[in-house]
């Protein structure tokens, strides 16, 4: 790639705003799970963590630059373990100091095994209006394997609490690919899902990550046939009932997308908030897109001699076709061609002979207009986006 020209970001199209709020605590750690949690204790310290959330809340409001938040995730760890009062006392805050659009998505995650009914009516009341329900599979055998706390009797009961709740925007998380999973096994775990009806399907094939249980101690995981089997009967029975493929990994029914993941997926602006949060921050009047990592530890973010950010850079040029592309290509239907200038600042021009081998290769879409793989490239995604490094 030749030398990239300065970053010429308009400072009257800021991406839109979304905010991440993570809760880094679990029951239990799960064997598989590579993200920022950890086992909570006989209590946990639920006030102290929400003032410091505040205060970090209140040192990021420089980077808001006068828009207001399209939506909100609470992720973990379990956000559930937190009761409803703390959890409304920290959206109470973020739309007193930045303020709701007026259609604002506000999703939590939430773990079968911390269902109960009044405190889920009271989390709707406090303004959570979607639910992300982490099920992971309906088989006991493999949701034991997999470390879960809750059985197959709590998660089909879950779904219809939340439903009972108030809860009309409901996502199921579910995995594939598990020790000693077979085709059929899998595709029981969907049509169970789809049976419960919910709006949104998040289904991904479970990977081996480094620093968990797993990778010290592999379990034995589906051969790639196998996979491969899943991959295309799960497909088409979620099309067949409706989910269609928006995302890699995500599935749903008709305008009922993730609109917090959209956001992402089009490399739009997030503030994080909590321990080991990131975020992404464009700042036209610097010329610059940051990335900003909280610190990890819970000890170490509830700590007043302590720094909240633990890193804060910015992204340089010659990393952004990377860093665009392995957002907007997680999209089935990409994005208009001119996201590219209006979020990076860079011409298209100096992405083009990357693009056009990839269109000579039949890997994305050959149309000017659109930044989408073909069906062939979304296979070999991982490939595509080698072409931007």
């Amino acid at each position: 790639m030749q030398p990239l020209p300065p970053l010429s970001l308009a400072t009257h199209s800021l991406p839109p705003l979304s905010l991440y709020l993570h809760i880094p605590w679990c029951v239990r750690k799960c064997p598989y799970c590579d993200f920022n949690s950890h086992k909570a204790g006989n209590s946990l310290p639920e006030a102290e963590y929400v003032a410091a959330v505040l205060e970090d809340l209140q040192q990021s409001l420089p980077l808001v630059q006068g828009r207001v938040l399209h939506s909100i995730f609470l992720g973990g760890g379990t956000p559930s373990l937190f009761s409803p009062t703390a959890i409304g006392d920290l959206l109470d805050a973020a739309e007193q100091h930045i303020g709701f659009a007026n259609d604002i998505e506000i999703t939590m995650e939430a773990n079968p095994g911390t269902f109960e009914q009044d405190k889920f009516r009271d989390y709707r009341a406090a303004g959570i209006n979607r639910l992300s329900i982490g099920i992971q599979s309906f088989s006991e055998l493999h949701l034991q394997q997999l470390g879960r706390i809750h059985g197959a009797r709590e998660a089909l009961s879950a779904v219809d609490m939340a439903r009972s709740a108030g809860f009309d925007n409901i996502n199921l998380d579910l995995m594939h690919g598990l020790p000693q999973q077979t085709p059929i096994d899998a595709e029981q775990d969907l049509r169970t899902a789809i049976e419960l009806g919910p709006q949104h399907i998040s289904w991904y094939q479970l990977t081996i990550e480094p620093n968990t249980e797993f990778y010290s101690r592999p379990p034995t995981l589906p051969v790639d046939d196998a996979l491969a089997d899943i991959q295309q009967a799960g497909e088409t029975l979620l099309g067949a009932h409706g989910y269609q493929q928006y995302e890699v990994s995500a599935y749903a029914q008709t305008n009922r997308q993730s609109r917090h993941n959209l956001n992402y997926w089009r490399f739009g602006d997030y503030l994080g908030l909590g321990a080991g949060a990131h975020g992404k921050i464009t700042q036209p009047r610097q010329q610059r897109i940051l990335r900003l990592n909280k610190t990890r530890l819970p000890d170490h973010y509830l700590d007043a001699n302590k720094s909240f950010t633990a890193q804060q850079k910015a992204i340089a040029a010659e990393d952004l076709p990377l860093e665009f592309m392995m957002n907007v290509l997680r999209l089935v239907e990409g994005v208009d061609s001119n996201l590219w200038p209006a979020r990076t600042g860079l011409p298209l021009h100096i992405l083009n002979p990357m693009l056009q081998s990839l269109r000579n290769q039949k890997l994305l879409l050959d149309d000017n207009q659109r930044l989408a793989t073909t069906a062939l490239g979304q296979r070999y995604l991982n490939e595509v986006l080698a072409t931007f490094m």
